[in-house]
């Protein structure tokens, strides 16, 4: 796993993350992280992001219990942005898709 100290965050203390299912290799979503939602996910295994829209810490799958089960974390050779592996556990995207990037036009 990374260590916090290694990532470039932004002027916001955040870094965008994109999440990837493990097994079908498909992106899931992009989201973004603080420094204590890395150490949450880390210690949890579940992902945990910042919640622009609300200002505070969201666990993914919390309310619709579709989980993103932390696989493996790495930085980019910029530190500037995060891959995550995971097993998600359920459908990722809020209209029930599997990914936010299945749009229907693929």
């Amino acid at each position: 796993m990374i260590a916090t100290e290694s990532v470039r965050f932004d002027s916001n203390g955040l870094v965008p993350v994109i999440v990837q299912d493990s097994k079908s290799l498909k992106v899931l979503m992009l989201g973004y992280m603080s420094k204590e939602s890395i150490e949450l996910t880390i210690s949890t295994k579940k992902v945990t992001f910042w919640s622009r829209s609300r200002n505070e810490l969201w666990v993914k799958g919390e309310t619709s219990g579709n989980f993103l089960h932390l696989v493996s974390l790495a930085l980019d050779c910029d530190s500037d942005a995060l891959l995550v592996i995971v097993n998600p556990a359920g459908p990722t995207c809020h209209t029930g898709s599997d990914s936010c990037f299945d749009n229907g036009d693929n």
